[in-house]
């Protein structure tokens, strides 16, 4: 699993101009899932994201996570992180998961965001989505279970 994750002042999901996911401080984290892929990728990876140290402390040191700061975390699923761009000028995206198995290890990793007292907001999986974001900072990370 590949994740982009930014931390947000305000974040939100637009598909056909409805908003279906909305967040305030926080998270939002773009997912993609490989095919090799496996719930121990989903708990490595949510544990990971939700234990960062990446939000400041009363010092302003970035040494609080998302679960002390009690932020939110808008997921939405993004099969192009795990696009190939080393050869050739059209992305290969052979590594990405089958679209079944990407939405059921999606799910898991939202609810096992959720599970640990987390608000979680989603996209819809498989839409063209708007997303929106405020960054914080901008800080932002690329975290991965494996590669």
């Amino acid at each position: 699993m590949r994740a982009v994750v930014q931390r947000v002042k305000e974040s939100s999901v637009t598909v056909g101009g409805d908003i279906i996911g909305k967040i305030g401080a926080g998270l939002l984290v773009f997912l993609g899932v490989s095919k090799d892929d496996t719930t121990n990728d989903v708990d490595y990876l949510a544990d990971k994201i939700l234990n960062l140290r990446i939000f400041e402390d009363e010092h302003g040191k970035m040494n609080r996570s998302l679960i002390e700061a009690r932020g939110d975390m808008l997921v939405v699923s993004q099969f192009t992180l795990l696009g190939d761009c080393r050869k050739g000028r059209r992305p290969s995206f052979t590594n990405a998961a089958e679209p079944d198995k990407a939405n059921v290890l999606y799910e898991q990793f939202v609810e096992k965001a959720g599970s640990r007292g987390i608000r979680v907001k989603t996209g819809r999986f498989r839409a063209m989505m708007d997303v929106h974001l405020v960054n914080d900072g901008p800080v932002t990370f690329i975290v991965e279970s494996r590669f």
